[in-house]
């Protein structure tokens, strides 16, 4: 157990030296970036719960989550993480050899060349809508070319907000970007709880939904830029196209941008089998609201652990400190499974109880919800492996090897579009299964390519935590279900007695978890504890 004075992830290895400011920062830094971004999924639960409220699972909202999976996709395809991924390197690698001034010059040219090309391709799209909804056999096509049509010009705002985010995360500030998302969510859910009532018609009210999304993307583009204030230079109208420090971030991004990307592929390939083969009234929104809950311990936990490192990462890699880099990435991934693995066994074991008492009111019927949940299992199945394809997918993006996750992402996409063609016939949950079974295999394959490139990354300690972890998580399944099931009964489906059963089962099973990582000497409850003990003492 650590004191009150060990930092974070400390090791007991001296050699281990050299990266205490990394743990130090994953500790500190990752504690605040995963409160934001965890209240921030909080809020785009709750988001979920109004629209649900709203609009239910059924009906003209599937045309609603047709309309989001184009500009979503273009989104991340040429902007947003995508950009900040290629982005990064390159500004902090000019910022570590000293050259400031230079950096801030190829921030501004690619801030501005970003709104203008990506503007340009937003007001295309805009004028081709049609076409492109027409493939997703959607419940009215014209109400999901018109919200799209409104959904579009996010692009263009969310390639602006990747340069500020990526300028902001390299010197290290977390904060703020990730507590922009909160008033994003904030934005939409007062957007609908005071637009929807004033509108009559269905249709109406999804266009209030999609004005309210676009004028959020507003406010998370422009709420962190008075903290670019104060640093060591500033944003300017110039276009110094001809730098090859740009043009090393857009080839940097190509790669980057078909790995990231082709992920959001992969959930367009989904929507067009559930909504063209199994029921395009239902099963595109039921797989989309499973896949926002299963994204809250990722968005809470593993986006955290990756992006706070992968600063860290890039600087390793420039200085060719590789033992550094090593440490760093196993870290990583051992910290990702101790707070994913538990997360995915409960959402697994008690995913109905999670979806009704989060969904089930207003318009959302009974009925939905054993689909949704059915789906939400399936995703949990992938859950620990997506969080380290995130981590492995910096680790290559640290390296400026983006080619290599491109490719692995590019047999997930064959492979993800084959599974789905097979499981479509199990019904809406085999989609979310085919995903979790490419999460796997992007995984080992990602290992295996970073073992090649760096020689090792400590895989015996990270199997050897990762075993205790699981049987930790095992305990997990079963306190969680002995404890909800018998209270369940005995307290009813009311909201209290939901709240009751499931919170308590929550409580019960982190205790045993606890219990258990204690007893099985889980290294990574470490890194809890003694941020617990810091908290404290502050």
């Amino acid at each position: 157990m650590a004191d009150d004075t060990t930092p974070a992830f400390a090791s007991t290895d001296p050699s281990a030296a050299q990266g205490e400011l990394p743990r130090r920062r994953l500790g500190t830094s990752a504690l605040i970036f995963g409160v934001a971004t965890g209240l921030s999924r909080v809020l785009g639960l709750i988001r979920e719960m109004v629209a649900g409220y709203y609009f239910g699972a059924a009906g003209r909202i599937n045309a609603f989550t047709v309309a989001f999976q184009i500009p979503n996709l273009v989104r991340a395809l040429v902007a947003d993480a995508a950009l900040s991924s290629a982005f990064v390197p390159v500004f902090s690698e000019l910022l570590e050899k000293g050259e400031r001034k230079r950096a801030w010059r190829v921030a501004s040219t690619l801030f501005w060349l970003m709104l203008l090309g990506l503007g340009a391709l937003s007001a295309l799209f805009i004028l081709i809508a049609p076409l492109v909804i027409s493939p997703f056999h959607a419940v009215d096509p014209s109400l999901a070319a018109g919200l799209s049509r409104v959904l579009f010009p996010i692009v263009a705002l969310l390639g602006v907000s990747g340069i500020v985010v990526g300028i902001l995360n390299s010197y290290d500030h977390f904060t703020v970007p990730a507590l922009s998302p909160v008033f994003w969510n904030l934005a939409i859910i007062l957007g609908l709880a005071l637009g929807v009532p004033h509108v009559s018609g269905e249709s109406g009210k999804l266009y209030v939904y999609a004005a309210a999304i676009l004028v959020a993307t507003l406010v998370q583009v422009f709420l962190p830029m008075p903290w670019l204030r104060g640093r060591d230079g500033r944003l300017q109208l110039v276009l110094d196209w001809r730098d090859p420090a740009v043009a090393r971030v857009f080839k940097l991004m190509l790669p980057v941008t078909l790995g990231l990307g082709l992920i959001n592929v992969n959930a367009v390939v989904d929507t067009l089998f559930a909504s063209r083969f199994i029921d395009k009234n239902l099963a595109p929104t039921a797989i989309q609201k499973a896949f926002l809950v299963y994204m809250l311990p990722q968005g809470m936990f593993s986006v955290a652990v990756a992006t706070v490192l992968f600063p860290s990462l890039s600087r390793f890699s420039t200085r060719g400190d590789m033992d550094g880099f090593r440490r760093t990435v196993s870290m990583g991934l051992r910290q990702i499974a101790f707070l994913l693995i538990p997360a995915a066994v409960f959402s697994a074991v008690l995913a109905e109880p999670i979806i009704r008492i989060l969904f089930q009111r207003g318009a959302w019927e009974p009925s939905q919800t054993p689909v949704v949940a059915g789906a939400l299992a399936a995703f949990s199945a992938g859950l620990v492996f997506n969080g380290a394809m995130l981590m492995l997918n910096r680790a290559f993006f640290s390296l400026q090897s983006n080619w290599i996750p491109t490719i692995v992402a590019l047999g997930n996409l064959a492979l993800n579009a084959l599974l789905d063609a097979v499981f479509y016939r199990f019904g809406t949950w085999g989609i979310p299964l085919s995903t979790a079974v490419c999460n796997v295999a992007g995984t080992i394959a990602l290992v295996v390519l970073l073992r090649r490139q760096i020689g090792r990354i400590d895989g015996g300690e990270i199997v050897a935590s990762t075993i205790r972890i699981v049987v930790a998580s095992a305990v997990v399944a079963v306190v969680a279900f002995a404890v909800w099931d018998p209270l369940d009964a005995a307290l009813g489906r009311s909201l209290g007695g939901q709240v009751g059963s499931l919170g308590l089962a929550l409580f019960a099973s982190l205790a045993a978890y606890g219990i258990m990582c204690r007893a099985l000497s889980v290294r990574e409850m470490q890194a809890l504890l003694s941020l617990r003990n810091r908290a404290a003492r502050g």
